[in-house]
């Protein structure tokens, strides 16, 4: 049994990070769901940065630039299209799994991480533009994001919680999305609505790899993954998720993010390895789900209890390492580099642009 689909036996939902075109227009995509077990997808800036890059995208630029649309609606109508693909590929899995599974996702701008009311008011937007169930909306678990979270949640629009680093951002996520399921509730409204918690988990050992002893290398992440893991069971074992569940409602899911590993020197699969959970998912690059495919394997499931997080995190900190400071800048920075990879992308839409000879595409807004 391939290492892909042992992880789907022990219950982890394995999602591609990423979408191309070629890969909808080649039957990639339907190959890894088929051969790979790959239950869904996630979609950013900087992938489609990179898939507009290779020119497959050419002709659809031209026209649309032609047409005197702004830059991002350009990147909107491009993303959404590939999107719709993508989820009516995976909507058998989303109907057979009974709307747990077979998702895809769409970040709104990065530019709106700390604007409420236009984060919710965008989102609202581009679910109803894509017009599928297995849509999910990206929304940054900032302080301000977490408002519009819970708005997004109680109008019944699904939504992943994005750039999560720490358990307290990620009881804060979770927190936000069952308030607005208790709203729900509290109007008679179907409780179920789509939502995973997206845990960032490489950048933390990138963060301390020149502050920490040999013997603590690329173990902070996984430390830090076992306390999330611990409060997302905590959280699923709470008298008030159980009062939930009772009334219908499904438990936001836990996904773990940035699973590429970034050190040489460590396994390849690290990150997918060593984060294997029931009601979990994993999103997965190609190169990575690649090299699990091949040569990886599954362990048993993550422990519920923590395991032996707290010594190493003790062993951290002994190190130097600031872990609540950290995760403050590790979420600060990371809506950073989204802006800047968002930026990335409106620069190069207008650069292929201009070498098709289509006119200025305008402004972002």
């Amino acid at each position: 049994m391939r290492a892909t689909e042992q992880l789907h036996e022990l219950g982890q939902s394995i999602w591609l990070d990423n979408i191309t075109r070629e890969m909808l227009d080649s039957g990639q995509l339907q190959s890894y769901i088929d051969n790979y077990s790959v239950t869904g997808l996630t979609s950013n800036p900087s992938i489609f940065d990179k898939a507009i890059g290779s020119g497959a995208y050419d002709g659809a630029i031209r026209s649309k630039a032609a047409t005197g649309i702004n830059r991002e609606a350009l990147f909107f109508e491009l993303a959404i299209e590939d999107l719709r693909r993508a989820a009516d590929v995976l909507r058998p899995i989303h109907e057979r799994t009974d709307r747990l599974d077979g998702w895809v996702s769409l970040e709104i701008s990065p530019l709106l991480a700390y604007d409420t009311a236009e984060t919710l008011e965008v989102a609202r937007q581009l679910h109803e533009r894509a017009a599928r169930p297995n849509l999910l909306i990206k929304i940054p678990g900032t302080e301000q994001g977490l408002v519009a979270i819970e708005e997004a949640i109680a109008a019944g629009l699904p939504v992943n919680v994005t750039l999560l680093f720490s358990a307290e951002q990620y009881r804060a996520a979770a927190e936000a999305f069952m308030r607005g399921i208790e709203r729900r509730i509290e109007s008679a409204q179907d409780p179920v609505v789509g939502s995973v918690a997206s845990v960032f988990m490489s950048r933390w050992d990138v963060a301390v790899q020149d502050q920490v002893p040999d013997e603590l290398q690329d173990r902070l992440a996984l430390a830090v993954g076992l306390q999330i893991y611990r409060a997302y069971r905590e959280l699923m074992d709470s008298d008030r998720w159980q009062r939930l569940e009772n009334s219908g409602a499904r438990m936001q899911r836990l996904l773990w993010a940035s699973t590429s590993t970034k050190d040489p020197k460590a396994p390849d699969d690290l990150y997918v390895h060593a984060l294997g959970a029931p009601f979990t998912v994993n999103t997965v690059p190609e190169a990575t789900l690649e090299a699990f495919y091949d040569h990886g394997h599954a362990t048993e499931a993550m422990p519920a209890d923590g395991g032996d997080s707290e010594t190493t995190l003790a062993q951290v900190a002994a190190a130097g390492v600031d872990l609540e400071r950290l995760a403050s800048e590790l979420q600060r920075d990371g809506a950073n580099s989204f802006v800047d990879a968002w930026n990335d992308l409106l620069a190069h839409i207008d650069e292929q642009s201009a070498a098709l000879g289509a006119p200025a595409t305008g402004g972002a807004r």
